[in-house]
């Protein structure tokens, strides 16, 4: 074959060729999956040795060798932080943060999916469809930023307008009201990622066959009828495998983004109450204090629970609906 690829008919020959000689015909093919294995060797897999000093009574002054030199200390770590003063109110504002971004932020892209694929006018689909997915590449830190030049008491645009209009007698505390920070993690999340996620959705209801739109239609299905029995179902795969995901990554923020960001650059000493999560925390203690194994042992723990949702949630998908990640 002129373009490198081998035809179906060949591909048994092909097999039997030696290994060196296979590799050789695919170099330019293997050397990007050779760069994505050494990306997770040496950024995922190489630092999990690391973890051993989650059950160590390890020194940051005892360098690389003191996680293998220094005194076993077993589950104290992990029993230090349960029984902490602040467990319950790290795990609550964790979890409830994640959740209302899974309830508010999980149907938007799907829907927004669906909006843009029925949308006829090619040009403002493309139009909107890039100004959705673009606030995906701005980071928290800018978006922090902008949440305080929207939002802050002394020059915050939102409060001028607001008040010039006569809406409000004061500016809205927004950035240190305790209340207030749950509904600006999600919103902020949901405008930075929900479109970048849609472009997900939009594959999958690229890859339904037209046929069945053409076969509704003949049958004399309306447009919102063709959604509910084509659409839809036609995504369902891609749903459960986003969702499984988003479970998984529950502790970590879910579908739409970083709580670890959201937090350490939106929180203050007057929203602690609702803005401090594991994250901030783990990062406050392992750095702060320089308590390196305590702060591992905390992450150790939002990965095993991690792994357990995803275990679980993909067993269940399987189970009820045939579709899970594996």
């Amino acid at each position: 074959m002129t373009d490198g690829t081998i035809s179906p008919s060949r591909q048994p020959e092909a097999r039997r060729l030696p290994f060196a000689r296979r590799f050789g015909k695919q170099l330019y093919f293997q050397a990007f999956v050779l760069l994505g294995l050494a990306f997770l060797l040496v950024f995922s897999y190489v630092p999990m040795f690391g973890i051993i000093i989650a059950f160590k009574d390890y020194s940051i002054t005892d360098g690389i060798a003191g996680m293998f030199t220094s005194g076993w200390v077993g589950l104290a770590n992990f029993s230090e932080f349960i029984h902490s003063y602040n467990f319950g109110l790290l795990i609550r504002n964790t979890l409830a943060i994640s959740l209302l971004k899974l309830v508010f932020s999980f149907p938007i892209p799907i829907l927004f999916a669906v909006m843009l694929n029925e949308t006829r006018h090619m040009m403002f689909k493309k139009f909107v469809q890039t100004v959705s997915y673009f606030p995906h590449f701005i980071s928290w830190v800018v978006i922090s930023g902008m949440a305080y030049a929207f939002f802050s008491t002394n020059t915050g645009m939102i409060n001028h307008l607001l008040m010039s209009m006569h809406i409000i007698d004061k500016p809205w505390e927004v950035l240190t009201d305790p209340d207030a920070f749950w509904g600006l993690a999600v919103v902020s999340a949901i405008w930075k990622e929900s479109g970048w996620w849609t472009i997900i959705f939009l594959a999958a209801i690229a890859g339904i066959d037209p046929s069945l739109y053409e076969a509704a239609e003949m049958d004399g299905a309306s447009r919102l009828q063709r959604i509910a029995h084509v659409t839809l179902p036609g995504i369902k795969g891609a749903v459960i495998v986003v969702l499984i995901l988003s479970l998984g990554n529950i502790l970590g923020g879910g579908l739409v983004g970083s709580n670890f960001e959201q937090a350490f650059l939106l929180g203050n000493p007057l929203n602690s109450d609702k803005s401090q999560i594991i994250q901030t925390y783990s990062f406050t203690v392992g750095l702060a204090q320089g308590r390196f194994a305590f702060a591992t042992a905390i992450d150790l723990m939002q990965s095993i629970i991690s792994l357990t949702l995803i275990l679980t949630s993909n067993a269940i998908a399987k189970r009820t609906s045939g579709s899970s990640l594996f």
